[in-house]
């Protein structure tokens, strides 16, 4: 039996299996054996030339994947934010590679890929999705891109996320792990597990661990938990945009909001737009500037005064230490203090010290030694 038939028999076994206590060990060493078979899977295509994903160059301060079914607008979406002229046309899969633009936003410079359109059965190789989910993988942020009439693409494209590692709008799983000599498996937790020892250890188990101490800070289950210990998934903030919506008529609104809750997607935090009209662009990237999450620090350079024109772009919860280290060269090897204008210190000109949080907008001078 080759690896994708015992894939699609353990998925019929899982899938067959009633969830209960008594069956919650046995369903946890299947979907482990899926986890580590998927796995084994993909490293075979890889080496034998599939797989191997497109090459893109990351550029600027954050990068964005735009994610979405072929014809849903994307390229013509990339046209209107960027400097980017990725052929548009009205029929399927007229993106055939990876095509980036650059979004200037706030003063950073976002770049923006156009990936070509997925279709179900992406991560297991079908239509090269496995080098599209390559690129998407690498993203700071994902725009699940959706047409007003298709709002049931968005399960499948989450789906299609899913199985190739890709966990949007989730925090990596507080789960850690110290292999050991012996005394078999403990597991420790802060939180009341629904998940008992003994399922956990038999999830350990088939993932190759025989003595260890294992840490669980969260409520998890079983899939959660295998995620933790797989430790390859990517976790990626995610915003959803609303395409075509010139073409709804109004009677047909509270349909399309509708179809949205049953996805579990609030119709307000959803930007809707039209990429062929050049309508709601503007919303859009004031979503997309808070989901990055990062703040502009103006440079105070000795002899040229503030540059308000190219602020330095760190992730907010940043320090001076993250800034010194972004800037390279003399700041990280030579800093001797800094001096902080703006919302983060109590006056201006402040020296501050390497573990200084910075707040979006300040002014920051380094000072070295010679």
């Amino acid at each position: 039996m080759g690896l994708e038939e015992e894939i699609e028999e353990l998925r019929e076994e899982i899938a067959s299996t009633p969830y209960n206590k008594s069956t919650e060990g046995h369903i946890g060493r299947l979907k482990s054996k899926l986890a580590e078979k998927k796995e084994e899977l993909a490293k075979r295509q890889q080496s034998s030339g599939g797989g191997g994903g497109y090459h893109v160059e990351k550029h600027g301060d954050a990068t964005v994947a735009l994610v979405g079914f072929p014809s849903v607008g994307k390229s013509t979406l990339l046209n209107a934010l960027t400097n980017a002229d990725s052929e548009v046309g009205s029929y399927e899969f007229t993106t055939l590679d990876v095509n980036p633009g650059m979004l200037d936003l706030n003063g950073a410079h976002i770049q923006m890929l156009d990936v070509p359109g997925l279709i179900e059965g992406a991560a297991s190789g079908r239509g090269g999705g496995q080098e599209v989910l390559s690129v998407v993988r690498a993203a700071d942020l994902v725009i699940f891109m959706l047409s007003a009439f298709e709002i049931d693409q968005y399960e499948r494209l989450n789906e299609e996320l899913y199985e190739n590692k890709i966990r949007v709008d989730q925090d990596p799983p507080r789960v850690s792990i110290r292999r050991k000599g012996k005394d078999g498996i403990r597991v420790t937790s802060s939180v009341d597990l629904d998940l008992d020892d003994h399922t956990i250890g038999e999830i350990l188990r088939e993932h190759g661990y025989v003595n260890a101490d294992v840490t669980i800070n969260e409520h998890v289950d079983i899939d959660r938990l295998i995620d933790g210990i797989m430790d390859n998934r990517v976790y990626i903030p995610s915003i959803t945009a609303v395409n075509k919506t010139d073409l709804i008529d109004p009677s047909y609104v509270d349909t399309v909001k509708e179809n949205l809750r049953e996805h579990d997607l609030d119709p307000e935090e959803v930007t809707f737009i039209s990429a062929e009209k050049e309508k709601g662009l503007d919303a859009l990237k004031e979503r997309i500037w808070e989901e990055l999450d990062l703040i502009r620090i103006y440079m105070d350079k000795p002899g040229r005064g503030i540059d308000y024109e190219e602020p330095l772009m760190i992730e907010k919860g940043s320090t001076v230490e993250d800034a010194a280290h972004k800037l390279g060269g003399e700041f990280e090897e030579r800093f001797r203090f800094a001096r902080v204008s703006g919302d983060s210190v109590k006056h201006d000109e402040q020296q501050v010290g390497l573990d200084h949080e910075l707040a979006d907008e300040d002014v920051l001078r380094m000072i070295t030694r010679k």
